[in-house]
Formats: C-alpha cells, sequence, structure tokens
C-alpha cells in the first residue's frame, strides 16, 4: 500500500480518490498529486487536503457527471478525511503555464460534495508548490507537467492577493466576522507577506512564527490564537469572532496590505 501521509486513514481515502477518478476519467487522468500543507509540510490533523488532478484534456459533460456521483458518494460515505478534501482538475495545457493562471476549472472547495468552475487552485502559487513539492499519488513528477516560474511573475500574484483580499475584507468586514475567517486572514496573511519577501511558498506554521517577530509584539499573540483557532471549522464559521482580535486582525490586514505597496515600488 503507497504511503503518502502521516495518517493511515488519510491515505485510504486517497486511495478511494484515486480509485474514483480512473473510473470517471479513464485515458483522461495524467496525474493526481497533494498540493498544500502536506506538500510545504505543515500538515496535521486539522489541515485541508489539498490535490490537483491533471488531466489530457478538457472534461466532457459525461466525465464531469462522473466526478459529481462519485465525490458525493465519498462525501456521504462518513470518512472524515473525506469531507476535507479541496482539489481541482486542471488540464495539462492550462496547467503548464502560469500566464493560465485565473481561468476557472472544476473545482471541490472544502467541505463540499460537488465540483464547480471556479479558478481558486489555478494559481500561480499552488502551481509553484506543485512543482517544487508537490506529492504524487500517480502520474509524472510535477516538473514534468509545469514550466519555471520566475520569482518575479511569484510576487507579482501575491501582491495581487494581498491587495485584492485585503481590500475585500476592510470594504466588507462583516462577511468575515467570525472565529473561522478570524484565524484564517490572519495565518495567510502572515504567509503571503513571509512568502513576498523570501520569493518562495512556505506554511502557515512558518509564516505565523516569523510574522511573531517580523511584524512586532503586537501581533505575536494574535498569531497564536489565530494557530490554535484552526480545529473544527465547521463550527467555528458560526461562532462569532473576538471582538478585540477581529480589530486587531483588521489592524494586520492595514500593515500587510502597506507592506507588500512598498515591496511593489
Amino acid at each position: 500500500m503507497p504511503v503518502w501521509t502521516p495518517y493511515p486513514a488519510l491515505d485510504a481515502v486517497l486511495r478511494r480518490l484515486l480509485d474514483g477518478v480512473r473510473t470517471a476519467l479513464d485515458e483522461c487522468l495524467l496525474g493526481a498529486y497533494l498540493q498544500g500543507s502536506f506538500a510545504v509540510g505543515d500538515a496535521d490533523e486539522h489541515s485541508d487536503v489539498d490535490f490537483i488532478v491533471a488531466t489530457t484534456a478538457a472534461l466532457s459533460p459525461d466525465q464531469v457527471d462522473g466526478l459529481q456521483l462519485f465525490h458525493a458518494a465519498l462525501f456521504d460515505a462518513g470518512p472524515e478525511w473525506a469531507r476535507h478534501l479541496e482539489g481541482s482538475y486542471i488540464p495539462c495545457e492550462i496547467l503548464r503555464h502560469p500566464g493560465r493562471a485565473g481561468e476557472p476549472v472544476w473545482y471541490l472547495d472544502h467541505g463540499s460534495r460537488s465540483l464547480q468552475p471556479d479558478s481558486h487552485c489555478n494559481t500561480v502559487v499552488v502551481r509553484w508548490i506543485l512543482r517544487e513539492h508537490g506529492v504524487v499519488l500517480t502520474g509524472p513528477h510535477p516538473q514534468d507537467l509545469i514550466d519555471p516560474i520566475g520569482v518575479a511573475d511569484l510576487r507579482a500574484e501575491i501582491i495581487r492577493d494581498i491587495d485584492d483580499w485585503g481590500g475585500e475584507i476592510l470594504d466588507r468586514p462583516d462577511r468575515y466576522r467570525n472565529r473561522f475567517y478570524q484565524s484564517f486572514i490572519v495565518l495567510n496573511l502572515a504567509r503571503m507577506l513571509h512568502d513576498l519577501g523570501t520569493g518562495t511558498v512556505g506554511s502557515k506554521r512558518t509564516g505565523a512564527e516569523w510574522a511573531k517577530t517580523a511584524l512586532g509584539s503586537r501581533w505575536a499573540g494574535l498569531n497564536d490564537r489565530a494557530w490554535a483557532g484552526r480545529p473544527d471549522p465547521a463550527r467555528a464559521v458560526r461562532e462569532p469572532a473576538d471582538e478585540s482580535d477581529f480589530a486587531l486582525t483588521l489592524d494586520l490586514v492595514r500593515e500587510v496590505m502597506a507592506r507588500a505597496g512598498r515591496a511593489d515600488r
């Protein structure tokens, strides 16, 4: 039995994922990979299971229907790890070229039982993680599928994401005023700012630890509380954020946006 992660129950789900994808896609399946936390090294029992399936061509309606039925059945079957799956099906001609980031592809959101068109995983950052650290479930090495990614292109996307997402948070804070998003914002912005400085993509844990010193003592405790707030996101998203931490989080958004703006000059 292949071992891809430290968790036997997750490996069992991944084997079921591969079996279902092979049945639905047949010869259209090119490769399947883990990216995200399980690739960069900070995954634990609370992590999303980020995957990419590379296909030889765009999916046909029948293939999409087969995947929809499979993912719904896997979700409903009950393994907890199956409800942490999040990933995209990306045709190889799109995956190869970082310049095609942003095009919608078939995407399974965390906690979802069905696919929808979305550009969530079709980014330069995901390509970088996949190319440099991707865990091969089946298929060729990701470096054979993705063109090299320049540091300038990686940093440009990170700056755009900080500016776009930060602006959205500040314009519509009530949308994010829950315990899940409050932690999610802190950890992701810390990682993005760290990655902007290094020109690589690291883990949330690395970014959080770096931010505790690099951003100053004001946000050190906030980063620790954000990491501790990761368990049980389905419940946390329904619970209100701590108001003082949320106000501090909005200040962090402004600080990260300002630093990213200076890096762009």
